[in-house]
């Protein structure tokens, strides 16, 4: 038996299930309209206030690792390099808040 709840499983017409898969250029501008509304908190109340059928947490996902208008792609410089190694020995396995004393996001 799956622990996965039928809402998690994927969309099969059913408009109560959430979509699971590649997201299309609607739903990241419906995500950007929500955020640019709202802000970057409350990610539950996407899919009530813009109709996406995707949950909260993949709606955040998708905003922080894709959307987000500072996400820096590409290859990082020394700098950038060399401050990630002495924060790693400073705090650890703390990539998130390594990643925004980096300027990451």
């Amino acid at each position: 038996m799956s622990s996965f709840s039928n809402q998690e499983k994927g969309n099969d017409g059913d408009p109560n299930k959430l979509k699971k898969g590649s997201w299309s250029y609607d739903e990241d501008e419906k995500l950007k309209a929500y955020v640019s509304r709202y802000g970057e908190r409350d990610w539950d109340a996407v899919q009530k206030k813009t109709g996406l059928s995707r949950g909260g947490k993949h709606c955040r996902v998708r905003w922080f690792n894709h959307l987000h208008p500072n996400l820096k792609k590409g290859l990082i410089t020394k700098e950038e390099g060399q401050k990630i190694v002495e924060l790693y020995a400073k705090i650890g396995l703390k990539w998130s808040r390594i990643a925004q004393e980096v300027c990451i996001l």
